[in-house]
């Protein structure tokens, strides 16, 4: 992954499924073509791009974001009929350059590596920044039912939970890709925080309050 590089990347389009650096995303994968897709990766190098569709267009082949992040196939189950499970571990975020005119059934693109510096280990939170993240996702997922064990939530590391909270938040495509392409594990808890008020507000769940 030097400098300056052009690099083919075998992707998987996938709406609101958000990979990060150091981050695990699980996938179960039971169409043909991303069933070729997974097994090319295991034959090469175990790296694909997981990129968001846009929405709107062809279903069959939708546009795409312009970043993604590579993941590399940590674990894999292969199952009797042909379907995987895997998991794949973060390593960088990418840009879309272009893509490539190929014959197999699964997307390839070429793409840069440039765009962010994903090696080293983030900065920490500010703690007024860390206690309004957890603030805000505790309100959001009391107003939502959801049942959490908030105990094992504050003892996540800084960059743990942000990516988490990220990956598994019910936000729009355009929401989740903002947080993708966020500089820094700042920036992206920061827009998280802004995502649950909004959201919040907007569903009429701070009191009957909305977002005009």
């Amino acid at each position: 992954m030097s400098e300056g590089k052009r690099h083919r990347l075998s992707v998987f389009p996938l709406a609101g499924a958000l990979l990060f650096p150091r981050a695990q995303l699980p996938l179960h994968l039971f169409e043909p073509r991303y069933r070729a897709l997974i097994t090319d990766a295991l034959a090469r190098d175990r790296r694909i791009g997981m990129v968001q569709p846009r929405e709107g267009g062809d279903d069959r082949r939708p546009a795409l974001y312009d970043v993604g992040c590579v993941g590399r196939i940590a674990q894999f189950e292969a199952l009797d009929d042909g379907r995987f499970n895997i998991v794949l571990e973060g390593i960088t975020r990418f840009r879309i350059l272009s893509e490539m005119d190929v014959t197999t059934p699964f997307r390839q693109v070429q793409a840069s590596f440039d765009d962010y510096d994903d090696t080293a280990e983030p900065d920490p939170l500010a703690s007024v920044l860390r206690a309004d993240l957890e603030r805000e996702s505790r309100r959001f997922a009391d107003a939502r039912g959801y049942q959490l064990d908030w105990d094992a939530v504050a003892r996540l590391d800084d960059e743990s939970l942000v990516n988490g909270i990220a990956q598994i938040a019910p936000f729009d495509a355009a929401a989740k890709q903002a947080l993708l392409e966020a500089r820094t594990i700042v920036d992206r808890a920061d827009l998280i925080v802004q995502f649950l008020l909004f959201f919040r507000l907007r569903d009429g769940d701070d009191d009957g309050a909305t977002m005009q």
